[in-house]
C-alpha cells in the first residue's frame, strides 16, 4: 500500500523530469487569452516539524519540534463525489483566467488537515502557573509526552490555505485530440483554519479564524482532451506562518506556529473561452 512519503518521492521525480523536458517551453496555442478554467480534486499533504507556542493568563510555554500528519478520509463515493459531502476530504478548488497566451491568474482553496501526533515526546520550555493544574511547573528544555489529557491539537476542518497564484502553462506535446502541458506557478494567501484544540483539559475551541498567511510554489502536468476537459497532477510546497491560532473561547489564550508543507494533488476540470478572440484586421493588398 502506498504511503504519502512514496507519493511524494514519485511526485518530486516526476516534477523534475517535467522541468528538464520543458527547458525551452512554448505557449500551448495562440488562443489561450481570455480563457477561464476551474478544477476540483484531492490532496495528500505532509508537514515539517514545528515549534508551537501557547500563551494565556496562567501559562506561557513552547513545544519544540512537534510532529504532525494529515488525515485522509476513507474512500466513499457518497463522500468524494456527492456535492453535499465533497468538502469533507482534503480537497483543492481553483478557478483562473488567462491574461495572455501563457500566463493566468487564479484563486483557490487548499483544504489540508493537520493533526499533531498524540503520544510523541517533545521538548517543553516555559511555565504553567495555574494552581491545581497537574502540569503546574517551570520547564527549561524538559521532556513531555503529548498525552490526550495534556494536548489535542489539530486543524481538521481544516488547514485552509486561501491563495492567489500567477501560473504559466507551456506545451510539452500535442496533437488534434490531446495535449500535454507543463504547469508552474507562485502564490500567496491567508490561512483560515478551523482549529480543534483541547489544552490541559480546558474548554475546546473549534471556530474558523484568520490565523496567518502563507506562500507557495507549484509544478505539475496538465493533460487536456475533448477540447474543454483536463486532468492535472501537481506538486505544491510552501510555508505557513500562523501567529494567531485560537485555542480556547478566551481571547487571552492563543497559540502560534510556522512550518513548511508539501502537497501531492490530483484534480480534474474544464477550460473554455469566456471572451471571443479579436479577429485580426486584414491588410489590404495592392
Amino acid at each position: 500500500m502506498f504511503k504519502m512519503k512514496h507519493l511524494l518521492v514519485i511526485g518530486l521525480v516526476f516534477s523534475s523530469v517535467l522541468s528538464i523536458s520543458a527547458q525551452r517551453p512554448n505557449p500551448i496555442n495562440n488562443s489561450q487569452k481570455g480563457q477561464f478554467y476551474f478544477y476540483w480534486g484531492w490532496n495528500y499533504s505532509g508537514y515539517t516539524k514545528s515549534n508551537i507556542s501557547f500563551s494565556g493568563d496562567d501559562y506561557n510555554f513552547e513545544l519544540k519540534k512537534v510532529k504532525a500528519n494529515d488525515r485522509q478520509s476513507d474512500f466513499d463515493a457518497n463522500v468524494y463525489l456527492n456535492p453535499a459531502n465533497m468538502t469533507i476530504p482534503q480537497y483543492n478548488f481553483r478557478m483562473g483566467y488567462f491574461i495572455n497566451n501563457t500566463y493566468n491568474i487564479s484563486f483557490g482553496i487548499d483544504h489540508m488537515k493537520y493533526v499533531v501526533n498524540t503520544g510523541q515526546e517533545v521538548t517543553i520550555d516555559g511555565c504553567i502557573s495555574e494552581i491545581g493544574n497537574p502540569f503546574l511547573g517551570e520547564y527549561a528544555n524538559d521532556k513531555i509526552v503529548l498525552s490526550p489529557d495534556f494536548l489535542k491539537y489539530e486543524h481538521t476542518d481544516g488547514l485552509n490555505y486561501v491563495n492567489v497564484e500567477l501560473r504559466r502553462l507551456d506545451k510539452l506535446w500535442k496533437n488534434e485530440k490531446v495535449s500535454f502541458n507543463l504547469v508552474t506557478g507562485l502564490g500567496a494567501g491567508i490561512c483560515l483554519p478551523k482549529t480543534n484544540v483541547t489544552l490541559m483539559g480546558g474548554p475546546r475551541n473549534d471556530e474558523f479564524h484568520l490565523a496567518g498567511f502563507g506562500m507557495s510554489g507549484v509544478a505539475g502536468l496538465n493533460i487536456r482532451f475533448l477540447k474543454y476537459l483536463f486532468i492535472q497532477t501537481e506538486i505544491k510546497g510552501g510555508y505557513l506562518n500562523l501567529p494567531d491560532v485560537l485555542t480556547t473561547p478566551s481571547d487571552s489564550d492563543k497559540a502560534s506556529q510556522q512550518f513548511g508543507f508539501i502537497q501531492v494533488n490530483a484534480v480534474f476540470g474544464a477550460q473554455f473561452q469566456l471572451t471571443k478572440p479579436r479577429k485580426r484586421a486584414l491588410t489590404p493588398k495592392f
